[in-house]
């Protein structure tokens, strides 16, 4: 099960354009500011990639005004490769947070995340990909990703499930506020 003093949070390329063209966009934008807001509050370290953002453009504001304000959360790392794991400062700000259970979100799930997943997972990581924070521009696309993943050992969550999880416990002081972000 997850940890709160084991496990961080990896944000993967939920920027620009390509984020308005994801299946079932509300609902992403929505478990992705949920789960960041909980991270947020539970003081998990966040780590945050952006692909090429001078194509792309910048993260979504549902889930960069979250990211603001807390030590723990980095500044977007930038990337080129499809795999977090192709860009040695995500790989060193890893490292740095001394965590081996990884929470990944992001889009496009059969892509980058898909990617970074399996990356993480061949590297050692517990993984576990939050499946109502992640999408593809078809559902089709986000199904084959997450069943490739689970076929693979990496961990299929939800952003509650993951949350409540981190919590452990109702008596948490997080757990007004976390149970507020899910409704």
């Amino acid at each position: 099960m997850l940890s709160l003093d084991n496990t961080v949070l990896v944000i993967v390329d939920v920027q620009g354009k390509l984020a308005t063209l994801m299946h079932k966009k509300d609902t992403l934008y929505k478990n992705l500011a949920a789960i960041t807001a909980g991270a947020k509050e539970l003081d998990l370290p966040v780590l945050w990639l952006e692909q090429i953002p001078h194509k792309l453009g910048p993260t979504i504001t549902e889930v960069s005004e979250q990211l603001s304000g807390q030590p723990s959360i980095s500044t977007p790392i930038s990337k080129s490769a499809f795999s977090g794991c192709g860009e040695p400062k995500f790989i060193k700000a890893l490292e740095q947070t001394e965590r081996k259970q990884v929470l990944v979100v992001g889009i496009e799930a059969h892509i980058c995340v898909y990617q970074t997943a399996m990356d993480l997972h061949q590297a050692g990581f517990e993984v576990e990909v939050v499946a109502d924070a992640v999408s593809s521009r078809t559902k089709q696309n986000k199904m084959i990703a997450l069943d490739k993943l689970g076929k693979a050992g990496i961990g299929i969550t939800s952003t509650e499930m993951a949350l409540f999880e981190l919590m452990k416990t109702a008596d948490a002081p997080q757990f007004r506020t976390i149970a507020k972000l899910i409704k």
